[in-house]
């Protein structure tokens, strides 16, 4: 975990970008993740040529050998004059790691061809490399601290984009994790991944749960093939690249694909999705894949989102998604034919209802958990509904860590589903049968199921009250 010191250290790198004239944090973040990257070469080529010195065996370069491909190596021009410093990461290194393509096989690597040094001054440069520098000296010991440490930068990101994505709260992935529990075999997707948070809480579980355990085959599915991203916005694949490989996913598949388009194509693919797909975002009728249609003919991009994870799940496959309340009891034909998809062909497990102040400050929108396996063939029997009161942190802006929390009970009581047979419509959680649902026009939100029991008052008589 990071503590207080080093999140200061990194706030006052920040304030210095900040006071450099940089005010988008998604910028910030981004020209932080170039450095971090070009860093990390180096540390690899140390890494490289220690080896070789112990060993013997000649290991490849990342650097060019002569004396200006080794003047762009962090730990040689950390020290310099600060304009000398700017000079060779402008209009050295920069170009140098955008033609890296070929030669540094990481995901980050492939999404580097548009990226843009927007650092304003020799220097605002020098600040960040050496308060990274000293970050990394000092404070961070191991990867793991490497992946907190950018997982609090990208918690910096309070906007929300301009196609209503924003970056669901940690132990909110956390918890929808732990509610599919994946395993080391599955193959995980989040079709609108953006900062891939899904994809590290998946990767942080199942080492937490299986890494003494693990074969080597499972080790390399784990580096790679386990992963899958998809996102419109290439700073986003940027970032969840970068985040990846700081997880030790060295080769997950991030693409630039419009998920809900006919350009994927993809399905049957996957064992698990993990996502919180966009909820205002616009797409044109035209591009829309016409399977998507056939389930629910829309242009509402949460509709299309559902039946899109239906698509790209095998049989069997399992999927945990944040949907807007609308999904839940919207009247429109789309809205209906929806949730009689989820119902009637597959296997709707939980309807997890989240208090509104969960994504705040990015929005205040009423949110729920879906969770279903894609069956084909129905298979819903009972649906559990559970009624979020509180997940740890108040509900304003301020998001400020409380007492109250629901998660260990909604994750204690998700997977022991018997033991809520006999709880009545009154309490927090409890079971509809799919006839009731199938009644009430599948309606999926828990208002239309659960009683609200009113305490009876006994008042005095009018006249002894006069009295």
């Amino acid at each position: 975990m990071l503590t207080g010191e080093i999140r200061n250290k990194v706030d006052k790198i920040w304030t210095d970008i900040w006071a450099g004239g940089i005010t988008n944090p998604i910028t910030v973040i981004e020209q932080l993740t170039y450095l971090m990257f070009i860093r990390s070469l180096d540390e690899k080529e140390l890494e490289n040529e220690s080896f070789e010195a112990i060993s013997g065996q000649p290991m490849p370069k990342i650097f060019p050998q002569d004396e200006e491909g080794q003047l762009m190596r962090w730990s040689k021009f950390k020290t310099m004059d600060a304009r000398i410093i700017y000079d060779i990461v402008g209009t050295k290194v920069f170009p140098f790691i955008k033609t890296l393509n070929g030669e540094d096989s990481s995901a980050f690597s492939r999404y580097m061809q548009d990226a843009m040094f927007l650092i304003p001054t020799p220097q605002v440069l020098q600040k960040i490399i050496t308060g990274l520098d000293e970050l990394y000296e000092y404070d961070i010991k191991d990867l793991d601290m490497q992946g907190d440490l950018y997982e609090y930068m990208l918690g910096k990101l309070s906007t929300s984009g301009q196609n209503g994505q924003f970056r669901t709260p940690k132990h909110i992935r956390d918890m929808m994790v732990r509610l599919l529990a994946p395993t080391p075999n599955d193959k995980i997707c989040d079709p609108a991944c953006g900062t891939a948070g899904f994809l590290v809480s998946s990767a942080e579980y199942i080492r937490e749960k299986y890494e003494a355990e693990m074969t080597s085959e499972q080790w390399e599915h784990f580096a790679g093939e386990m992963f899958t991203g998809f996102d419109t916005d290439r700073t986003m694949l940027r970032l969840s690249a970068m985040n990846l490989m700081l997880h030790s996913i060295t080769q997950p598949h991030i693409e630039y694909v419009d998920s809900v388009s006919k350009q994927n194509a993809i399905s049957s693919a996957y064992d698990i999705i993990l996502a919180n797909p966009p909820f205002t975002g616009t797409v044109d009728t035209e591009s829309i894949n016409d399977n998507l249609k056939t389930v629910c003919d829309t242009k509402k991009t949460e509709l299309l989102f559902v039946a899109l994870f239906l698509r790209l799940l095998r049989k069997g496959g399992r999927c945990a998604c944040i949907v807007p309340d609308g999904v839940l009891f919207g009247s429109t034909k789309a809205h209906k034919s929806l949730r009689k998809e989820l119902v009637e062909n597959h296997q709707l497990q939980a309807v997890i209802s989240m208090p509104s102040g969960v994504f705040k400050p990015y929005a205040g929108v009423s949110t729920a958990v879906l969770v279903f396996t894609k069956t084909g063939a129905g298979g819903t029997d009972k649906v559990w509904f559970y009624d979020m009161k509180a997940d740890g942190y108040s509900l304003d802006d301020k998001r400020s860590p409380i007492e109250a929390n629901d998660i260990p009970d909604i994750l204690a009581r998700f997977h022991n589903l018997e033991a809520e047979q006999d709880r009545k419509p009154t309490e927090q959680s409890f079971l509809v049968d799919k006839s009731a649902i199938a009644a009430n026009g599948y309606d999926l939100s828990i208002n239309r199921y659960k009683e609200v029991v009113y305490e009876k008052v006994v008042y005095d008589p009018p006249a002894a009250i006069m009295t």
